[in-house]
């Protein structure tokens, strides 16, 4: 497969900037992504939103990338991918063959796929920091923002939502948005349900009497289903004082308890927390660090990949995927941040600062890969630096699966929709539809463009589209 270089004008970036309306554009809430599924959300404290806020995350991810990595080979080594562990770790000392990827030699990828796979990561990379850097951004009035007086937290729901509603109007908003409140306990209801009235309806006022569409509110330390109940009762009001259509506004509900896992009962609760907001859950975010400390574990053992986690994730993952809610993982709390950052930086502060951000890269990196591994294709970022991390982590993901998900898909199709073997997967019309659900996750994040799904597939994107619409229709497996 030849080297794609996106420009502008290509397909893959209209996928990357689909669900955005241009700035010219007159209409006050942005265009609506049916089918898109974001990759990851960023938590920022709400007293420090403006509409500029996904930009300039941008811009700092851009400018720590450009700072401690001069080319495709030091990025991937940097990170530590595993398919390139064989290549130079610079162009200076590349051999003729990896300099023959800035030509763009046709036969590359299959004469070299670690040489390939290092310029495609890292190229796509930036060009996403450069075009959609924040795909989804939760404005946070809870552990990112702290207790602050009422009055203050007033001000700050008003000032957030007529930042979110111009950056809505001049098309510069995220795909996704929402709002994480406090929680529906009863020390921090009240205050929980005022910020969100305050938000919503300086929301409303400024966009017409309406509301970006994929926009949510993230319930944390959800305990009981009576909470979401409670939540879900409180945005049918306030949908009703402000004009919007009933369910509207989604809802978020937060995993870290495990009371949210089984109840005081002993039964799953999952399942009935979300069916308590009554049609509104959209999604799940785990918090590993709560559900951790919650059970006991000691601080010093907390971690993403703690086995107690797995059990949490499992059971979020039969419990609601199946349901078709939206799954999210925790986050990574050691940040790619430079120790020195004041001062005259001496050579040996310079390499300290660039190893500590390339630590912080691969940790992140190794973390979003496993969560995609485990089905949860959505976790958290918290400090723009992630964002590198991120996005290669899912570029890799999809680029090293691509060409042979794409073979055992027309296996599948040539079978006439028999159940098929290809090598040694077996395939039948669920595990098709699975991998239809694959590249479409990687074209909606920009990973894969229209023309590479089409050359890995072999089907038209009118066919494609077909197959995603109406699955596969099952048959009886013979012989």
């Amino acid at each position: 497969m030849k080297k794609t270089v996106l420009t502008e004008g290509d397909e893959g970036v209209r996928l990357i900037l689909r669900g955005h309306r241009s700035k010219q554009q007159s209409s006050s809430v942005v265009q609506q992504v049916s089918s898109r599924a974001p990759v990851h959300v960023v938590y920022g404290g709400a007293h420090l939103f403006s509409k500029d806020t996904p930009a300039k995350l941008g811009k700092i991810a851009l400018q720590t990338l450009n700072t401690y990595v001069s080319d495709h080979l030091e990025f991937a080594a940097a990170l530590g991918i595993a398919e390139c562990r064989t290549l130079p770790r610079s162009a200076a000392e590349a051999d003729s063959l990896e300099r023959a990827l800035l030509k763009e030699s046709a036969a590359l990828r299959s004469e070299n796929f670690p040489a390939w796979l290092a310029s495609e990561v890292y190229g796509r990379t930036k060009q996403k920091l450069e075009l959609e850097p924040v795909e989804d951004l939760r404005i946070d009035f809870e552990d990112g923002y702290g207790f602050r007086s009422d009055d203050e937290e007033n001000f700050h729901a008003v000032r957030a939502a007529r930042e979110l509603a111009a950056s809505v109007k001049a098309g510069t908003s995220t795909p996704f948005t929402g709002i994480r409140i406090k929680p529906f306990s009863s020390a921090t209801r009240s205050r929980a349900k005022r910020t969100l009235q305050i938000f919503l309806k300086t929301l409303a006022e400024d966009l017409e009497g309406s509301v970006p569409d994929n926009f949510v509110v993230t319930l944390p330390k959800v305990t009981d289903k009576k909470e979401v109940e409670a939540l879900s009762r409180h945005l049918r009001k306030i949908e009703r004082e402000i004009g919007l259509s009933n369910g509207r506004v989604g809802i978020e509900i937060m995993v870290e308890h495990p009371l949210a896992l089984i109840d005081k009962k002993g039964n799953f609760a999952l399942r009935s927390l979300a069916e308590a907001a009554r049609g509104r859950c959209v999604a799940a975010h785990f918090g590993a660090y709560d559900y951790t400390s919650s059970i006991g574990i000691a601080a010093s053992e907390q971690d993403l990949n703690h086995p107690s986690c797995d059990f949490a994730r499992n059971l979020m993952l039969v419990t609601l995927r199946p349901a078709g809610i939206r799954l999210s993982d925790s986050v990574t709390t050691t940040l790619p941040v430079p120790v020195h950052r004041e001062g005259r930086l001496t050579k040996e502060k310079t390499f300290a600062n660039k190893a500590a951000v390339f630590a912080g890269w691969q940790i992140h990196y190794s973390n979003v890969t496993r969560s995609l591994s485990s089905g949860f294709f959505q976790s958290w970022d918290l400090h723009p630096n992630q964002l590198v991390a991120r996005y290669a982590a899912v570029y890799r993901f999809f680029l090293v699966s691509a060409e042979e998900q794409g073979k055992r898909l027309r296996a599948f199709i040539n079978a006439a929709t028999q159940a098929t073997l290809t090598g040694t997967a077996f395939d039948d019309a669920a595990t098709a539809l699975g991998i239809v659900n694959f590249f479409r996750q990687g074209l909606d994040c920009g990973a894969l463009t229209e023309q590479e799904v089409t050359v890995a597939t072999g089907l038209s994107n009118d066919e494609f589209r077909t197959y995603e619409t109406n699955g596969f229709q099952s048959t009886k497996m013979s012989g």
